[in-house]
């Protein structure tokens, strides 16, 4: 069973293998976590993601970090155009695809804001519960932990609530 740990703050500046990225389809970041994950590791971490791009929504790909301190970024879409609303099902995919890969990379530790919590709209109580319920149904061969983290106060909150 992997382990969840909830933090409130920056995710750029976590301890973990690799960070999460809730992305858009074209690979864009300009907003949100997207655009702190850009600012602090680089231009390059874009350009990546951009060139690899379209992504599905609910599947993920890694791409370098840039001066980011990780392995890796991991962008999970969440949405198909950065001005679209995130579903249910977006987040869950996403969720679970940024899962899936992080284990088969063999990362221990990943970070993961709220997805789709942002410029997609989803409500942070649906979001945290359906986020949560996505790492406990995982059965990973490497991943160990899973830290939660966010800015927002109120998704925190939610998580902390979620988890118990």
């Amino acid at each position: 069973m992997i382990e969840i740990q909830i933090q409130h703050g920056d995710i750029t500046k976590v301890q973990a293998d690799a960070i999460v990225n809730p992305a858009n389809s074209f690979g864009w970041m300009g907003g949100g976590s997207a655009i702190a994950i850009k600012n602090a590791g680089g231009r390059i971490i874009e350009d990546e993601v951009v060139n690899k791009a379209p992504l599905e929504v609910g599947k993920a790909l890694v791409t370098t970090a840039g001066k980011l301190p990780y392995k890796a970024v991991i962008h999970a879409a969440t949405m198909e155009s950065p001005t679209e609303k995130a579903m249910d099902y977006n987040v869950e995919m996403a969720v679970r695809g940024a899962l899936l890969l992080a284990d088969d990379q063999g990362f221990k530790t990943i970070a993961m804001p709220g997805m789709g919590t942002g410029i997609g709209d989803f409500p942070k109580d649906k979001a945290a519960k359906i986020m949560i319920a996505e790492i406990k149904k995982i059965n990973p061969i490497n991943l160990e932990r899973v830290i939660l983290i966010d800015l927002d106060k109120k998704l925190v909150e939610a998580w902390q609530k979620e988890l118990g």
